[in-house]
């Protein structure tokens, strides 16, 4: 198979203080408090509860402003990495952890940002990118979590060589995969793509040429894996795959890009907090490294941890694929 250089370049308050009811004694009327005492009561309050709130962060290890975290994954394999590894970490900290789990791509930013959820994780950067600047969301990427690669998968055929005029591939309808799902087809010879274009953004206005009248067929991410029985290949988000019971060893093709390794995600303004901190310490410790090496083999993982996937990115039977 012929490596298409679109490949090179995706290469990238207070706490709640008890206070004592007073006794008063007999019937009389206390004196009223100056501005002075008052301002001396209202200081010691707040002095108390942020002395208590220290003391109870000291104790357990949280951020003292925030003793809950509530997590929004996709469901499959993000839910199943917080519910398996990264909330028990948590909790065994001090947290309260809860996880919200979504059945698409566009609640996960919403959710975030109106403070229903604290941090997400779903998608990769250009995806984010994307969503951010046309809902003017105030989120940001905060680190890398181990994410399977998108993969053409067997629908009604089973080789890629069996590929013919007028040939169906389902692929996800949202900007940022369809255009992956255009740069893989374009890698396989399936389309060809117009030179010097964004492999990023890629639409089907950027297809050059379809030699083999291939159908494509645009449907919801999580869709996809039911759809192999209608089409004849699907282009399938990993972690859809895996949580359809589809093995990763089971895609034709996957990419080879490493650009598209997903990320969690934030409301910028708890960016140097102490709890988005000790999530991402969870996210790379050796605990969860052990677990995600043993779960999700195959998967490529972050850029820090300094690893390869496993999987090929290579098609089954490269030769005989146009």
């Amino acid at each position: 198979m012929k490596q298409h250089p679109l490949a090179s370049q995706l290469a990238q308050v207070f706490a709640t203080v008890g206070i004592a009811g007073l006794a008063l004694v007999g019937c009389s009327k206390p004196a009223p408090q100056t501005n002075a005492q008052a301002s001396s009561t209202a200081s010691t309050t707040v002095a108390t509860a942020s002395s208590a709130n220290a003391t109870a962060a000291a104790t357990t290890g949280i951020d003292p402003n925030k003793s809950e975290i509530v997590i929004g994954t996709t469901v499959g394999d993000f839910g199943d990495m917080v519910k398996n590894s990264v909330k028990p970490q948590l909790e065994k900290q001090g947290y309260k952890v809860k996880l919200v789990e979504f059945s698409d791509y566009v609640r996960p930013n919403q959710a975030l940002a109106s403070g229903d959820i604290d941090l997400n994780v779903f998608q990769h950067k250009p995806y984010l990118d994307t969503f951010k600047k046309e809902n003017n969301l105030d989120i940001v990427e905060v680190f890398q979590v181990p994410t399977a690669p998108l993969g053409i998968y067997p629908g009604k055929m089973t080789a890629l060589n069996q590929v013919k005029d007028g040939s169906t591939v389902a692929a996800p309808n949202d900007p940022s995969n369809f255009a992956r799902a255009l740069v893989m087809m374009n890698e396989l010879g399936w389309v060809k793509l117009k030179d010097n274009i964004d492999p990023l953004t890629a639409s089907k206005s950027d297809i050059a040429s379809n030699p083999n009248n291939i159908k494509i067929v645009e449907l919801e991410a999580a869709q996809l894996p039911r759809a192999r029985s209608d089409v004849d290949f699907a282009v399938i988000n990993g972690n859809y795959a895996t949580s359809s019971g589809i093995k990763l060893t089971e895609a034709l093709f996957q990419e080879p890009s490493y650009a598209y390794v997903n990320w969690a995600a934030i409301r910028t303004k708890d960016k140097d907090t102490q709890w988005v901190k000790d999530v991402t310490n969870a996210y790379n410790s050796n605990e969860f490294k052990q677990y995600a090496h043993t779960t999700f083999p195959g998967y490529k993982y972050p850029a820090i941890w300094n690893e390869h996937s496993a999987t090929a990115s290579a098609p089954v039977n490269a030769s005989a694929a146009k």
